[in-house]
């Protein structure tokens, strides 16, 4: 599902980002750079719940091969 239509983000690169440590709202906006370059600013007031799908990520194993 998507988080940020603006920006085209989804729910799994929310995770993505949690596994590589994004967990707090300041590292999930500066990455994903809600609110900047035409954003609507929409997904950076819902962070909190994206705050949660990151660290839900991070807690969840990796299951892409390699």
């Amino acid at each position: 599902m998507y988080v940020c239509l603006c920006n085209g983000i989804t729910e799994s690169d929310v995770r993505e980002a949690g596994r590589a440590g994004c967990l707090t709202p300041c590292q999930l906006k500066s990455k994903f750079r809600l609110k900047q370059n035409g954003c609507c600013g929409r997904c950076a007031k819902n962070i909190h719940q994206l705050v949660d799908i990151a660290v839900q990520g991070a807690s969840e194993p990796c299951t892409a091969e390699r």
